[in-house]
Formats: structure tokens, sequence, C-alpha cells
């Protein structure tokens, strides 16, 4: 296979980006690859770099950075209160500097964690049946009380009673399983 840049020399880096169900595949030779976006596997680097893949998905941008633009200029001024590490540096080394970190680049990483989980930013997890019992239903219960919070607050009282029956539903359900284990 030919390099899709060049046309010339034989494809050596092929990558292919799959995004919201959308195949992307490029082929390059490894000197277009290396002018394309600095790649440390071309400059006797130790191999592809995560940070590389991170930094992309961080700036919304392909894999291959581009020499003449500087990358992660939308958050300018975040900043960790704790540790001091702004937001471009974090983009850049791919590194928290301490646990409050997550908490101050929070809604700069909501898109990022979308991209990276599929459209989800809280994790379900698998759970077995047989262990797991009514953890999804108590799970659902406890999302359909906050949410029965937020109607009441928005004085939408006609889907607020609605939700409120649902919540009864559920712990009718609770109850019933939690009493025929018992038995």
């Amino acid at each position: 296979m030919l390099c899709q840049e060049c046309h010339q020399r034989p494809a050596t880096l092929h990558l292919t980006k799959i995004i919201n169900g959308e195949k992307t595949e490029v082929h390059l030779c490894e000197h277009c690859a290396q002018d394309k976006g600095d790649m440390m596997m071309f400059q006797g680097g130790p191999g592809f770099s995560v940070h590389h893949l991170l930094a992309g998905m961080l700036s919304g941008e392909s894999g291959f950075p581009k020499s003449n633009k500087q990358h992660f200029d939308q958050p300018h001024g975040l900043k960790c209160d704790h540790c001091g590490l702004t937001y471009r540096k974090f983009s850049a080394i791919g590194k928290f500097g301490c646990a409050h970190c997550y908490e101050s680049f929070k809604d700069s990483l909501q898109p990022v964690l979308r991209r990276l989980h599929g459209g989800n930013t809280v994790h379900s997890g698998k759970i077995p049946q047989r262990a797991g019992g009514t953890i999804h239903t108590k799970k659902k219960l406890q999302e359909l009380k906050n949410h029965l919070k937020d109607l009441i607050g928005q004085e939408e009282f006609e889907k607020a009673a609605q939700v409120r029956d649902e919540i009864r539903a559920l712990e009718k359900e609770i109850n019933s399983a939690s009493k025929g284990g018992e038995e």
C-alpha cells in the first residue's frame, strides 16, 4: 500500500480513527508521517506515545499535531488552585499535578470523557445479577429522587407526581425482592 500523502513510498504507519461510528483510515510513509507531525517513533523515541493520542482527544483534533499551530489554547486561564498546574501544561504532559486538578478542570474534561467513553461520563460497570441483586434498581431509584427534587424546585408538580409514582413502584419492587430473598 502506498502513502496517501506522497503516493511514492510504501505506507508504514496505519492509523484508524472511529468517531460516532464513522471509520477513517490514514496510511502514511515514515517521511510523510514525520512531516505531518513529529511522532516520537520516527525520532528514535521509545515508540508511539499515548500522550499524542490523548493530546489529540483533548484538543479535538486528529492524532497528528500540526507543527505551526498552538495546541490546547481553548481553556487559557484554567489553573488548579491547589498545585498551580495549568490546563495547557496538563494537556502537554498528560498527567494531573494533584487530586484537586480533577475538580479544577472538570468542565473542560467532560467533552473529552464523552469522546473517550462513547458518550458516557458515568461508569456503570457490570454487576453479576446473582451478586448485585437490586443495585441497578436502587441506583435508578436514587436518580428518580434527585429528579423529583429538581421538578419540585421548578414547580412542575404534575411531572413530579408522575415521578413520585415511579419511585413508589420501584420501592415496592425493592421491598418484594428483599422479602423474597429472606424467605
